[in-house]
């Protein structure tokens, strides 16, 4: 015998997943994604970085779900830093719209992380983040600094 649709679970679509530095919400309940990273440049390594924001938005699903986010380092073995959401679409016209937040994340090395985002356990979207030390820019009149890091070092790409 089969299930009345209602009760029918659909497992959601990921629409979007967007690694930033901040999302706030307007009062007429429109969301401001600010700071869309592709790339986190840093001045320095290691670096311990406070608050990277990762907002996602689900569609297309009927039921109850934890959506599990994951920040992994460039072994692609070591998780830096996972986070898990509760939520539930009634509808499969409507959307649900997450917010993750990886706080305290150390990048000890340059290289190409990754982000994963997981709905009950299956993988929907893993994308790299590279992290990549860029040097400050030299301020007009100002001596370059010398650092042992920097003596007989390539220039670093852009």
């Amino acid at each position: 015998m089969s299930q009345p649709a209602s009760a029918q679970r659909i497992l959601p679509d990921l629409q979007s997943a967007l690694l930033c530095e901040d999302v706030r919400q307007e009062a007429n309940g429109k969301f401001i994604v600010i700071g869309v990273l592709t790339v986190i440049p840093v001045p320095q390594l290691p670096l311990t970085a406070s608050g990277l924001k990762l907002f996602t938005r689900w569609t297309r699903g009927v039921g109850e779900f934890v959506e599990s986010t994951k920040l992994v380092a460039p072994d692609e073995t070591t998780v830096l830093a996972e986070t898990k959401v509760k939520f539930g679409v009634q509808d499969p016209a409507q959307c649900c719209n997450n917010l993750s937040v990886f706080n305290q994340v150390e990048f000890k090395q340059p290289g190409v992380y990754f982000v994963e985002v997981l709905v009950d356990d299956v993988l929907k979207l893993r994308f790299p983040v590279p992290v990549v030390v860029v040097q400050q820019q030299q301020q007009p009149g100002q001596a370059p600094a010398q650092t042992p890091e920097s003596e007989g070092a390539a220039p670093a790409a852009e």
